[in-house]
């Protein structure tokens, strides 16, 4: 029998294995929108690749690309390079490499997966066609634009956003991106003649919406190059302002990385000290994922609540049966009202 290419280890096995290495990881992006025929057959070369190099991660290959978040044992990296560049599919991808790593591994497995779409985006239209993108703006282009007053739009959900944005931003409260192109296309369908620039952490999303939008009709759309990301490695570079306000949410162990200096969020539990750490729930059964100060994280033991810290280590029917209850009493607004004026530590 032929054995599945997946890791099977513990995470706390992960954790030790990584403290123990003598090297350093590169944190990296990289996605592109290009036909895969043989989606199973690629996901099994690149774990099989990824896995030799020692590199962990989260990958998706779909027939319309690949979407990869991971990291690469540095003393390995020209030759993760070169496997890359030897696939034809991949061979002009651009990376987006981490603005700033942590003592913590950005990833502590490899997971290589087949799905539908490398973004999932709720739509179904044969007639769609997500290569047909907008322009792409550079860091010195999206600064003009912000300061000429151009409609700024965050393709983000709203728990990314609370913590980092651009300057006057539009932001909407929604948790999918499949949410958010429904909202985009409504709430600005009167202004389709009209520039807009759209943003997200490294463009796959603003890829994606800014072809959905020119599908829709709009004529001047324009999406930030590499995303934030990129964005912040060009103002660096190139000693420009930075138009980005706070921190930069990532879907790693690390749950973001310092773009600007502001703290323009307030801590979940105690809503009246300034943080934009996020972290999950200690309660495995809950994992709600929260911002919380050092004070209410010490008071608190790590749990997003009184009632989690007291479940916690109760039999696991006990804690299922609790967390189930919860959810379902606030419905699909969740966790917009859980920490709504009430302090639960």
């Amino acid at each position: 029998m032929k054995s599945m290419l997946v890791n099977r280890k513990s995470k706390e096995d992960l954790k030790r294995e990584i403290a123990g290495e003598s090297f350093k990881r590169k944190t990296l992006s990289f996605y592109k929108y290009v036909k895969i025929s043989e989606q199973k057959a690629m996901r099994d070369i690149l774990f099989s690749e990824f896995n030799r190099l020692g590199c962990k991660g989260r990958i998706y290959v779909a027939e319309e690309g690949i979407n990869a978040q991971m990291n690469v044992p540095v003393p390995n990296w020209e030759t993760f390079d070169a496997f890359i560049k030897s696939i034809p599919e991949f061979i002009d991808i651009p990376y987006k490499i981490a603005v700033e790593e942590k003592d913590t591994s950005s990833f502590l497995k490899l997971t290589v997966k087949v799905k539908p779409k490398i973004v999932a985006d709720g739509l179904d239209d044969s007639s769609f066609d997500p290569s047909n993108t907008g322009e792409y703006a550079d860091a010195r282009e999206v600064n003009s634009m912000i300061e000429r007053g151009v409609i700024v739009v965050d393709m983000r959900n709203a728990y990314e956003a609370e913590v980092g944005h651009f300057e006057n931003a539009k932001i909407m409260d929604v948790d999918t991106f499949r949410e958010q192109l429904s909202r985009v296309e409504k709430e600005f369908k009167d202004t389709k003649d009209k520039e807009v620039l759209l943003y997200c952490t490294g463009g796959i999303r603003c890829e994606k919406a800014s072809a959905w939008m020119k599908h829709q009709g709009f004529t001047k759309v324009k999406h930030i190059k590499g995303g934030i990301i990129d964005y912040a490695h060009q103002v660096k570079e190139q000693d420009l302002p930075n138009k980005f306000k706070g921190k930069n949410f990532v879907f790693d162990e690390r749950l973001g990385e310092r773009v600007g200096d502001q703290i323009i969020s307030d801590c979940h539990l105690c809503q009246n000290q300034k943080c934009d750490d996020h972290l999950h729930c200690k309660n495995q059964f809950c994992h709600m994922l929260f911002i919380g100060c050092p004070q209410c994280l010490k008071k608190g033991k790590g749990y997003c609540g009184t009632w989690c810290r007291m479940f916690d280590g109760k039999p696991k029917w006990i804690q299922k049966l609790f967390v189930q209850s919860i959810r379902k009493s606030h419905g699909a607004q969740f966790k917009k009202n859980y920490f709504k004026n009430k302090k639960f530590v």
